[in-house]
């Protein structure tokens, strides 16, 4: 499993940055569940990062509100599907946080025909229940 974490096409983080700790988890396990570490702690320090140019970096420390990620992983219980497991979710955090910002919304109006449109409609309902009431 070590190797470089692939976030997107461009961003690659290299393993010598990301820290790993490794404990024991909680929950179901058998016997072997008091000896094995399979609980995954993933740290990533965005702020020190050689892997985001500037750019990204500042857009990631923005959203993220905090320099480093500590993704936490147990619902597995082998340490191996735990650690892809933080992994998947760590590439995640970093694109949601890299992605550009949305586009923004060109403000529109109603052309006249549906202003009139939606008038005559309430016009018509009116009538209705204007013809309703004096029975």
């Amino acid at each position: 499993m070590p190797g470089p974490l692939v976030v997107n096409d461009s961003v690659v983080i290299p393993d010598a940055e990301l820290v790993w700790r490794f404990s024991r988890s909680s929950g179901p396990g058998g016997q072997g569940v008091n000896t094995t570490d399979s609980r995954v702690e993933l740290t990533f320090d965005v702020s020190a990062t050689t892997a985001l140019s500037e750019p990204l970096r500042a857009r990631a420390l923005d959203r993220l509100g905090a320099p480093t990620i500590t993704i936490a992983a147990s619902e597995h219980r082998s340490q191996l599907r735990n650690r892809e497991a933080a992994e998947q979710r760590l590439a995640q955090r970093i694109r949601e946080a890299i992605a550009p910002p949305p586009k923004r919304r060109r403000p529109t109006k109603p052309s006249r025909g549906a202003v009139e449109r939606r008038i005559a409609a309430k016009k018509l309902r009116s009538d209705v229940k204007r013809l309703r009431r004096d029975l």
